[in-house]
């Protein structure tokens, strides 16, 4: 593959029809549960679903989406998605992430 070529990348972004939305993960807080800075100001305590549990590890620092609950909806919320560190570098390089930072 030359240098030329551009690689494709496809990262999953979040919609918006279903009020998801980017966060920053801050602590861990232990039982599947999280804190999550989210993009439109809101700390949020988010849980990770069952369906994901055991097959995605989610750390401090790490960005996610996150759903907001229809009960409490600045409150809670669920991890949907989680980055990893290629697809976080591409999301900052297209601006998506300038709302939240560290």
């Amino acid at each position: 593959m030359e240098d030329d070529e551009k690689k494709v990348m496809r990262v999953r972004l979040p919609n918006e029809k279903d009020g998801e939305m980017f966060g920053l993960v801050i602590s861990l807080l232990g039982a599947g549960r999280l804190l999550v800075s989210c993009e439109d100001g809101n700390e949020r305590v988010c849980r990770i679903p069952g369906k994901m549990k055991r097959f995605i590890w989610v750390r401090e620092s790490n960005y996610v989406i996150v759903k907001p609950w229809e009960i409490e909806r600045d409150k809670k919320g669920d991890v949907i998605w989680r980055y990893n560190k290629f697809q976080e570098d591409w999301l900052k390089a297209k601006g998506h992430l300038k709302n939240i930072e560290l």
